[in-house]
């Protein structure tokens, strides 16, 4: 076990240390998400005025974007770079090595949870700095960071499964716009409730990212159905991408 966190770690800390050596990989995820909060927030404020609308503030409301685009930038880091171990043949040289399959799995995606702890931090702050306060208390940021770091986990992982089916970058990178079509097919911009299109409703009551957004620890604190839906939903993709992933990994390292 000893020698088994020590890989971790190690591959866990290239994984990192790579990362900041690529800004775009940095900058990107913590400005993107950002900047477009921002935008929405200054097109849709009126929206609150609308009667049923939760809060009186859209940034406490849509707060929770920046953690879902910020996972899925997490799904292009990790794949893109396992994708670049494969090609430059970094993956066939560890196999040769009493390196377990398992560590490059867990130290790879370690770096990626590590982001994404760094990613949450930064939301939170900003949206601490514009008046956004948690209705959940200060028991509700740790939930949250727990819930950032899980959603971290199974995009990460997702990525990770796509680079090692497909060995290939540009593949991975080319996940990302589907990826974001469901963001966009969500309850992202408005409550469930308050879309008046039923067609658009459906989709949105239908995508699973609609509720890995709609936790309430922000603003109206702690709602056990919301949670368990959210919390629930990142679980079972956490699950899922892990075992995709630790087979594509068997397939991968079978065939070098």
């Amino acid at each position: 076990m000893s020698v088994f966190a020590d890989q971790v770690f190690l591959l866990a800390r290239r994984s990192v240390v790579r990362t900041i050596r690529q800004p775009a990989n940095v900058i990107a995820p913590l400005l993107f998400p950002l900047m477009l909060l921002a935008v929405n927030s200054g097109g849709l404020e009126a929206e609150t005025r609308l009667p049923g609308f939760p809060t009186s503030s859209f940034v406490a409301f849509a707060l929770a974007v920046p953690f879902i685009q910020g996972a899925l930038f997490a799904t292009m880091n990790a794949g893109t770079d396992l994708a670049r171990d494969i090609q430059t043949g970094f993956l066939n040289r560890l196999s040769l090595t009493p390196m377990r399959g398992v560590a490059l799995l867990g130290g790879q995606l370690g770096g990626v949870v590590t982001m994404g702890v760094v990613q949450a931090a930064v939301y939170l702050s900003v949206g601490y700095l514009v008046g956004v306060r948690f209705a959940s208390g200060a028991l509700g940021v740790l939930v949250l960071f727990a819930f950032a770091l899980l959603v971290s986990l199974g995009f990460g992982a997702l990525g990770a499964f796509a680079a090692l089916r497909t060995g290939s970058g540009e593949a991975v990178q080319s996940l990302f716009p589907a990826f974001f079509v469901f963001l966009f097919l969500s309850s992202m911009n408005i409550p469930r409730n308050l879309i008046e299109t039923t067609w658009f409703r459906d989709v949105a009551t239908a995508n699973p990212v609609s509720y890995l957004i709609e936790w309430s620890l922000i603003i109206t604190g702690w709602d056990a159905e919301a949670l368990a839906l959210g919390f629930g939903i990142a679980a079972a993709i956490t699950v899922v991408s892990l075992a995709l992933a630790s087979w594509a990994l068997r397939v991968r390292m079978a065939r070098t």
